[in-house]
């Protein structure tokens, strides 16, 4: 297997695998068995993954307890952690959001779950319209100086709400996010190149991109059709990917990938790479097979040529 290419996230000094393995709809979801996520997580680590991403709402706190079993048995310097809050996970008033109370009890909590001192990046999970946002740059500031957390981020957060808080944070001398996790595809992409990339980019901050395949829509898997009860289907997000439209698009992608000799999976993760402001692309994987797949998508160069090609496809 080729070796794994790094990236900067952003203008900051800390580096991540190009391709990373994250804990989304699956430890605790679709796979519950212990060795299968340490065969998983040993497979990503073994072949240069070190940027594992998580978050407390992953099956409510299971999908940490898995991943952060195994990760334990590596040298802590050697990899990059990540989790998120904003989701409910307690039931009572301030058991959800981004007030200073959640903030800082959720992020004890999943270091707690995890067995860590601290995490190298921590995600606001989604943009909180009722706490002002001085309150949550200050709580997540107070993060990373109390050492809990290295550096942060945001996730699905608009571009205006992403400037509003670099800029408080730059006026008052607190620290800045450096990262943001939007979902991003082939199948899924104008907001994030006609929004999230332009702010980012001038920000110097890094993207860390999640669903890369469209839920598995860009693996090929549904070239023949939608099987009844596809967990594609399953949610929201899924059901809007789950076009005829789309599949007809993946199933011309293939000719392309044939050429380079390459899957599609590998193809739709060099698409998203081409892009020198993505710094990651999170994948899942519920086996070892899919996940060597998806590592061999590492260090894909596209010609010009070729990705002019695949947008005559996407657009058409």
């Amino acid at each position: 297997m080729k070796l794994m290419d790094y990236r900067k996230l952003g203008k900051s000094g800390l580096k991540v695998s190009e391709i990373s393995l994250g804990g989304w709809a699956t430890y605790g979801f679709s796979v519950n068995d212990q060795q299968m996520v340490r065969d998983i997580v040993q497979t990503a680590y073994d072949n240069g993954v070190n940027f594992f991403d998580q978050a407390d709402i992953y099956a409510k706190g299971k999908s940490e307890e898995m991943m952060g079993e195994v990760l334990r048995d590596f040298e802590r310097h050697s990899y990059v952690i990540s989790s998120k809050v904003f989701w409910p996970m307690w039931d009572h008033p301030n058991g959800r959001g981004l007030s200073r109370k959640h903030i800082l009890e959720s992020c004890d909590a999943s270091l707690k779950r995890m067995k860590l001192e601290y995490f190298d990046l921590y995600f606001a999970h989604r943009y909180d319209p009722e706490v002002p946002l001085e309150e949550i740059v200050r709580a997540f500031d107070h993060l990373v100086r109390s050492g809990r957390v290295l550096y942060w981020g945001t996730s699905e957060w608009s571009a205006a709400e992403i400037r509003a808080a670099c800029e408080f944070a730059q006026a008052n001398g607190l620290y800045a996010p450096v990262v943001e996790q939007p979902q991003y595809s082939m199948l899924y992409r104008q907001r994030v190149e006609n929004e999230i990339l332009p702010t980012t980019t001038d920000l110097g901050m890094g993207l860390v991109v999640w669903s890369p395949l469209a839920m598995g829509m860009l693996t090929g898997k549904f070239d023949e059709g939608f099987a009844p009860g596809a967990r594609l289907t399953d949610t929201q997000i899924g059901r809007e990917l789950a076009s005829e439209e789309n599949r007809a698009k993946v199933q011309a992608m293939k000719s392309v990938a044939d050429d380079l000799g390459i899957s599609r999976t590998q193809l739709a993760l060099a698409w998203i790479l081409r892009n020198p402001g993505v710094s990651s692309a999170i994948v899942g994987a519920t086996k070892v097979a899919q996940l060597e797949e998806s590592l061999k998508g590492t260090g894909i160069k596209l010609e010009e040529s070729l990705i002019a090609q695949l947008e005559n496809i996407l657009n058409g």
